[in-house]
């Protein structure tokens, strides 16, 4: 399911973004940001990208700064498999990184070459990687930020 575009009507899409808040300090015991919720999140200045846990996952968010630096806009990056976030020669190390991940709880060192709409290349650098974790524990998904990037 498409979430709507954040917005002050919609609390920026308060359920999930409390999802992604409170899961990166649940694995990591950092928080993601110091204060704000939903709109804070949405409007932070690094990328912040989430997917669901289909075979073949969707992204289901995508922050600011997330939507400018692959350049595309909320419904185009919403409704995308989030493997097309990487070349196809860069989707195996992209998969080993999710399994290691997966087997850790989370990762905060990855490195990995992205490709934007216009296909414009860049490598992403210390990114943090986590599980989307329902109150029961359950993995509603997955999330990325990072901080680091040069376009190569």
């Amino acid at each position: 399911m498409q979430l709507k575009t954040p917005c002050l009507e919609n609390g920026f899409q308060t359920a999930h973004s409390d999802l992604l808040l409170s899961s990166f300090a649940k694995v990591t015991g950092r928080r993601l940001l110091e204060g704000g919720g939903g709109e804070a999140l949405y409007q932070a200045p690094f990328p912040v990208l989430s997917h669901n846990t289909d075979a073949d996952p969707i992204l289901t968010y995508g922050n600011l700064a997330a939507q400018k630096l692959w350049e595309m806009g909320w419904d185009q990056l919403t409704s995308m498999p989030s493997r097309l976030t990487a070349e196809p020669a860069h989707r195996g190390q992209r998969d080993a990184m999710f399994a290691e991940m997966r087997a850790k709880g989370f990762i905060s060192n990855y490195a990995g070459v992205r490709i934007s709409a216009s296909g414009r290349r860049f490598e992403i650098r210390n990114a943090v990687i986590w599980p989307l974790l329902g109150p029961e524990g359950e993995k509603l998904g997955e999330a990325a930020t990072f901080q680091d990037y040069v376009f190569l």
